[in-house]
């Protein structure tokens, strides 16, 4: 049996606040990727109590994810990532919805999959998707909080169309493809960093990593911000949040 509302949230509502909990809890969420990532994000976010998570993505577990990807175990190796996800958020937070999406996120669904949410996560590992998914939340108008790793390090931002910095004035250029090594802790950090700004979000409890791009040192345990600016000419927030979202929503 699923414990009541206010004795699960007892030690956040002081935090949150009581409409800023039922704000979560009336919230949709899209995560896209449920890996290294996505799993502290959605881990996190289910014991907040969000309302209903959409996890999308398209990979099978794969015995080299567990080193970092906790929501999958060694029994899930061979199973669909949101499947495996999903059914351990459930056991967290059974009074949750959660929507699992078993597909690749491109440039042509990018807008229907995000459709609806509050909130978007960028949990993703590569920039063709990442670029996709700041397109689709220009149009759309929704927040993104944006994460990468690797190794000891990771970034974290947060995009506010029509009044920060998007993905693609940040990074006007993908950087080089690789396969990235990863630690499982710094995964931990980041994924937790975005829930936190994700939260706040919601709820309006704090200020957004808005025009900041924080870095996180592994290494040094040391965290710096870089401030960004939004670029004028950029094609994919330029003219936001007039004449741009009139012509993308007429198309």
């Amino acid at each position: 049996m699923a414990p009541a509302y206010d004795d699960r949230y007892l030690r956040q509502i002081p935090v949150v606040g009581r409409e800023g909990q039922d704000r979560l809890s009336e919230s949709t969420v899209v995560i896209a990727g449920i890996g290294g990532l996505g799993s502290p994000v959605a881990l996190y976010l289910a014991a907040a109590g969000v309302g209903t998570m959409r996890i999308i993505d398209r990979d099978a577990v794969d015995a080299t994810n567990l080193n970092r990807q906790v929501l999958h175990w060694e029994r899930d190796v061979g199973r669909e990532k949101v499947v495996s996800a999903g059914e351990k958020l459930r056991s967290v937070n059974s009074s949750i919805g959660i929507e699992a999406l078993a597909c690749a996120i491109t440039a042509d669904n990018a807008c229907e999959l995000i459709a609806g949410a509050d909130i978007v996560v960028d949990a993703t590992d590569n920039f063709p998707v990442r670029y996709a998914l700041n397109r689709a939340v220009c149009r759309h108008g929704i927040p993104l909080v944006h994460g990468a790793i690797r190794g000891f390090d990771g970034q974290v931002t947060t995009v506010v169309p029509g009044e920060t910095a998007c993905l693609r004035c940040i990074f006007p250029e993908p950087p080089p493809a690789e396969a990235t090594p990863v630690l499982g802790t710094t995964a931990g950090i980041i994924g937790l960093m975005q829930a936190n700004e994700v939260i706040k979000y919601l709820t309006g409890a704090g200020p957004l990593l808005a025009n900041r791009l924080v870095l996180w040192n592994g290494c040094r345990a040391a965290l710096h911000e870089l401030p960004v600016t939004r670029d004028g000419a950029c094609p994919d927030c330029a003219g936001l949040p007039g004449d741009y979202l009139r012509e993308t929503d007429s198309e």
